[in-house]
């Protein structure tokens, strides 16, 4: 296969393009970008002009074999827009063809254009992409006093944002479409998110916001979110000890969780946000709970949770090796554990929670058999007692937390 050459190029065209970039493009023998990025460069080469497959990762590498016959020497152009390696065609090119494969003369990104508008700093700002991603993980990010740029999916991805901001009670943010950067089209518009009226314009945008609030958000960083943000029917891993049960569950960038007995998908949301790269998989029986469970991993912008409809230990069957595991349901089920268990991959975790005799019973015979740490959680709320407060408690809650070794006993 031929070596490619990637090229940044930005709203200004041939005009933004350094020596080194023109050099490419003007000797390419194909050429290989959108239509609005190819346009940009007509005129200005001789090279035949190819469409980008559909769908981008599995058609590149068979356009590329296709582009010359064996033993001939074809120079490959790819047009990206601005940095290609920033949400850009460079990364996967270099992950498809492998990085000896690929040069790449990069251009500035539309984040960094914006930011040069502006006045922010780059790394002081949280950056959310809409294009092929769902919008909602905006409300990860959305906290009174920051800064965020939305790369947009299109000309209606300024409104989508504005009305998320203002439902997560963040309207009085401030916010700028900035569209065609770079380009003799630029242009600025800016509002406020409550009260965002502006027509729809240049699809190539991004959208810049200084988040603002008159109240305190509930949802916080660390685990242990407010009850009231979760929309529940009362199976709801409580506060305090969904606070205790993420710190043994210990996420980490990058590894994957099985929540098993969903309820209403409060540990898994909170696995997931805390690291992008976070990812979980939620097992729940009944429809209705697996419902909210989405609706709730959305409006806490975590939209990729994955929900499978199902009873464990049968529904575990063919998902990809947990590096934690927490049961939060269904601890009775025949072979629960010494599945879960052998799911995990060594080092992995497994916690889990009863409320129920029963299951304590369980969790104690576990703890004899495979070790780790027995824990009662007990909290207690102040509460009104006639013209007195006393403490009103919850119930206890008994969790088995443990670290699968390299062999389980037999």
């Amino acid at each position: 296969m031929n070596p490619v050459t990637v090229v940044g190029i930005g709203a200004d065209g041939w005009a933004g393009l350094g020596e080194p970039a023109r050099a490419a493009v003007s000797s390419a023998d194909v050429v290989v970008g959108s239509t609005r990025q190819t346009d940009l460069v007509a005129g200005h080469h001789e090279a035949r002009v190819v469409p980008l497959p559909v769908p981008l990762r599995e058609g590149l590498r068979p356009l590329l074999d296709s582009l010359g016959r064996p033993g001939d020497e074809v120079h490959v152009v790819v047009l990206a827009s601005g940095d290609p390696m920033h949400h850009g065609i460079g990364r996967t090119l270099a992950e498809v063809l492998g990085r000896e494969r690929v040069t790449v003369i990069g251009a500035p990104s539309s984040l960094s254009l914006a930011c040069a508008r502006l006045g922010w700093g780059l790394e002081d700002v949280d950056v959310v992409s809409a294009v092929g991603r769902p919008l909602e993980r905006l409300a990860l990010v959305a906290h009174p006093g920051r800064r965020i740029l939305v790369l947009s999916r299109d000309a209606l991805t300024p409104q989508a944002v504005a009305t998320l901001l203002t439902e997560h009670g963040l309207g009085d943010s401030l916010v700028w479409v900035l569209s065609d950067l770079g380009g003799p089209d630029e242009r600025v518009v800016e509002g406020v998110a409550g009260s965002w009226h502006a027509v729809p314009g240049s699809p190539l945008n991004i959208v810049a916001v200084q988040c603002l609030s008159s109240y305190d958000s509930l949802a916080g960083l660390v685990p242990g979110l407010a009850d009231e943000l979760y929309e529940t029917d009362g199976q709801l891993t409580k506060q305090h000890v969904r606070a205790a049960t993420l710190a043994a569950l210990r996420p980490a960038p990058g590894e994957l969780l099985w929540d098993v007995g969903g309820g209403s998908g409060s540990i898994g949301i909170e696995w997931m946000r805390a690291h992008p790269t976070c990812r979980a998989i939620t097992v729940e029986p009944r429809s209705d709970r697996i419902k909210r469970i989405r609706r709730n991993a959305d409006h806490l912008g975590v939209p990729g949770l994955q929900v499978v409809e199902g009873l464990a230990p049968g529904a575990l069957a063919g998902l990809p090796r947990p590096d934690a595991v927490f049961v939060g349901g269904g601890l009775t089920a025949e072979g629960l554990v010494p599945a879960v268990l052998d799911a995990l991959r060594p080092g992995g975790r497994l916690v889990a929670n009863t409320v129920t005799l029963d299951s304590e019973s369980l969790l104690l015979s576990m703890f004899r058999r495979y070790g780790g740490s027995l824990t009662r959680l007990e909290v207690s709320h102040a509460d009104a007692v006639g013209g007195f407060t006393s403490w009103n408690p919850a119930r206890p809650v008994t969790q088995w937390s443990v670290i699968r070794p390299e062999e389980l006993p037999a």
